[in-house]
């Protein structure tokens, strides 16, 4: 297959930078905040021993770890990201470069492909969908996991109105600059009506959330994030004063937050 080159300029960058000195402890907050969810979502879809289970956008390759512990020796794990620099390369998955906008798809096909937080940022995301519902084996699944930026509720408990005030300022600065890299907010619930028109059966949404007081891993994701969107989120106006203050609140335990909501969608190909 085609490794990507450097990204064309024209191309609206990842939001989220894995160059970034940031981007590897955001990674594992990621995976301590979605892994539990993801997995239980995974896990009932029956036995994975000897299948061939494709992870794209692996990021540090938490759910390829875990894909490897259930498809055995005799099964294949693939790994694959836009910038692999976080995906460890001795945990028994093959880890390959790969740009899902302009290479081909792994060759399969595959029993089992997941994607998590990859194709809202990706553009001809419909497209990218129906050839990856193309590359299953007959019974084969695919699963879809994005978040949606839903607002209210965000700011379950605050130690005084000016904490609220910035988490939302933040949420919005956030929705700016992904909205400025072609991200579709509104794609999450767009997955169930693409799959089944890729003529995948029985498609299955579930929606999940929960609430991270200060301190906690999910206030530090947002911390996290903060910290690795820091000059962007200087030049759309928030303050270094403002910042600072919100990253505070992030660890009082008084201030308590509810996490995106994170859409998972699952699809079957009908084994004839």
């Amino acid at each position: 297959m085609t490794v990507a080159g450097q990204p064309d300029p024209a191309t609206p960058a990842y939001t989220f930078d894995n160059d970034d000195p940031a981007a590897a402890e955001r990674l594992a907050l990621s995976s301590a905040v979605l892994d539990g969810f993801t997995i239980s979502r995974l896990a009932p879809l029956g036995d994975l021993t000897g299948r061939r289970c494709l992870e794209l956008g692996a990021g540090n390759g938490s759910v390829a770890d875990w894909l490897v512990d259930q498809a055995g020796p005799s099964g294949q794990v693939l790994a694959t990201d836009i910038n692999t620099r976080h995906i460890p390369a001795d945990r028994g998955y093959r880890v390959v470069r790969h740009d899902l906008t302009r290479d081909p798809l792994p060759d399969g096909p595959w029993d089992l492909i997941h994607a998590r937080l990859v194709l809202r940022h990706v553009p001809g995301r419909h497209e990218i969908l129906r050839r990856l519902a193309g590359a299953l084996a007959p019974g084969g699944t695919l699963a879809i996991e994005e978040w949606e930026p839903y607002r209210a509720g965000l700011v379950l408990a605050a130690p005084e109105a000016e904490a609220e005030e910035l988490f939302y300022r933040f949420e919005t600065a956030v929705e700016q600059l992904t909205a400025a890299r072609a991200v579709d907010l509104h794609w999450p619930w767009q997955v169930h009506r693409a799959m089944a028109e890729a003529g995948l059966v029985e498609v299955d949404t579930a929606v999940h959330a929960r609430s991270w007081p200060g301190a906690s891993v999910g206030a530090r994701h947002y911390a996290a994030t903060i910290r690795l969107l820091r000059p962007r989120l200087l030049e759309a106006g928030m303050t270094g004063e403002h910042l600072d203050r919100l990253s505070g609140y992030l660890q009082d335990p008084r201030m308590v937050v509810r996490g995106l909501l994170t859409v998972s969608t699952i699809g079957r190909r009908p084994t004839s």
